[in-house]
């Protein structure tokens, strides 16, 4: 198999993880499913926090920017400007540019 390039490829590895859970039950679980090494590298990549779902773990996953990602995938990175490996209700929240409350992206 070749490295994995979607979060849907490294979140298959991950089925029968019950959220919460932090960065070392899921390197365990994808390692115990039988991953690729490419799998693990990528889940052993993520912050160390508790992931509440399999959404958190896969916008936290570092992945190829342009493989197998959808126009809305790419546009709603680009909105947020997420950082790499950084998990989302990690993120500093974003002035709103009209009346510059702080808000949450997302």
């Amino acid at each position: 198999m070749t490295d994995p390039s979607t979060p849907d490829q490294i979140l298959r590895y991950l089925g029968n993880v019950d959220y919460p859970a932090g960065k070392d039950v899921l390197v365990a679980a994808a390692e115990r499913a039988g991953a690729p090494e490419a799998v693990v590298r990528s889940l052993r990549a993520i912050p160390p926090v508790e992931y509440r779902s399999r959404a958190e773990v896969a916008r936290s996953v570092p992945v190829d920017p342009g493989a197998g990602r959808s126009a809305s995938r790419a546009a709603e990175q680009a909105r947020t400007r997420a950082p790499a490996g950084v998990a989302e209700h990690m993120r500093e929240p974003r002035e709103d540019r009209v009346d510059g409350t702080p808000h949450r992206a997302g």
